[in-house]
């Protein structure tokens, strides 16, 4: 099971994710916290419960979401689960298997009030085999390829076996988890307030930074530039609501403040390249971005009205977002 498509889709790499806000934040449990793996490359977390209060998020989340959480949502549903009103926060995690190592895996993390023994009769009716790791038992879910755990009635994790077993390991105090990763631990303090929000280490950052000069239909060159500058990238974070329309704000940390200015620089021409070549949809939606950058740190805000964020959905811009 991958569920790394759904990070990309959820990592901006221009504008967008998968919930809403209404002034509740997605701040993570520390049992939560305390199940995830130490070198994570992205987190993201969103405040599911007030998703349902936008109509514009929900139609958003129904466009980006990836097969395999659809999945994952229909086999809990049989299990006795209703996500609607016992799923509170969820948070997607990718992480690297060895410290530095280019290999990733996939986590997911779910809060609520689950409950937990009418699932785990429906698994047992269902005759589902549980894996057992030091007496916790991991049950596999369907045709998902996905398997999940409950850490306790309000704390679930799923994903493909090995990275659930993982975060047992995390738990368990057998493998070094995230509460020891100071850098990840500093950047989620400055967006853990918002219903959704993103961290992204240095290598996240350059790739999600990568992406998006691609993305944007930069002109020829600019990603060359921004390879010569990109290693000065230390790590990034942003957050999303829709509660006025769409707001979107990403900052981007750098050692350098040369390299903040010069990729500053790149995305603005980017955004003038767009807004001379783009659809109508997609001029009137940059309009309502901005680029800067202060202090060794980019800072990058989107804003549109509902109307213009449903016409974005729909431009090919935004397809090749998420695709």
């Amino acid at each position: 099971m991958n569920l790394s498509n759904g990070l990309r889709v959820s990592s901006v790499a221009g504008l967008l994710a998968l919930a809403s806000g209404v002034g509740f934040g997605a701040q993570l449990s520390s049992d939560a916290r305390s199940a995830i793996p130490y070198d994570v490359q992205q987190m993201v977390v969103v405040d599911y419960r007030v998703m349902q209060n936008s109509p514009v998020a929900m139609q958003l989340r129904g466009q980006v979401m990836p097969p395999e959480l659809k999945q994952l949502e229909e086999s809990l549903q049989k299990a006795g689960l209703n996500d609607n009103h016992d799923l509170d926060q969820l948070a997607f995690v990718l992480y690297r298997t060895t410290p530095g190592g280019e290999e990733v895996q996939t986590v997911g993390v779910a809060q609520g009030q689950f409950p937990v023994q009418d699932v785990l009769a429906n698994f047992r009716k269902q005759r589902l085999k549980p894996t057992v790791v030091r007496g916790t038992n991991i049950y596999p879910l369907g045709a998902t390829g996905m398997s999940v755990v409950f850490l306790d009635e309000s704390t679930m994790v799923f994903g493909g076996l090995p990275s659930v077993k993982k975060a047992l390991d995390v738990r368990d105090g057998l493998a070094q988890g995230f509460l020891t990763n100071n850098s990840m631990m500093d950047a989620m303090k400055s967006v853990d307030s918002q219903p959704l929000w993103s961290i992204l280490d240095q290598k996240g950052t350059q790739t999600m930074m990568k992406q998006v000069f691609g993305q944007m239909g930069q002109m020829a060159g600019s990603v060359s530039d921004f390879d010569t500058v990109k290693k000065l990238l230390v790590d990034s974070w942003y957050s999303m609501d829709f509660q006025h329309g769409v707001q979107f704000d990403l900052a981007v940390q750098s050692t350098d403040n040369f390299a903040v200015a010069t990729i500053s620089s790149l995305l603005n021409a980017a955004v003038l390249y767009k807004k001379m070549s783009g659809t109508d949809s997609e001029k009137m939606a940059l309009d309502g971005a901005r680029v800067s950058s202060s202090g060794g740190r980019l800072n990058i805000h989107f804003g549109a009205s509902d109307d213009q964020f449903q016409a974005l959905l729909k431009s090919d811009m935004f397809q090749s977002m998420v695709h």
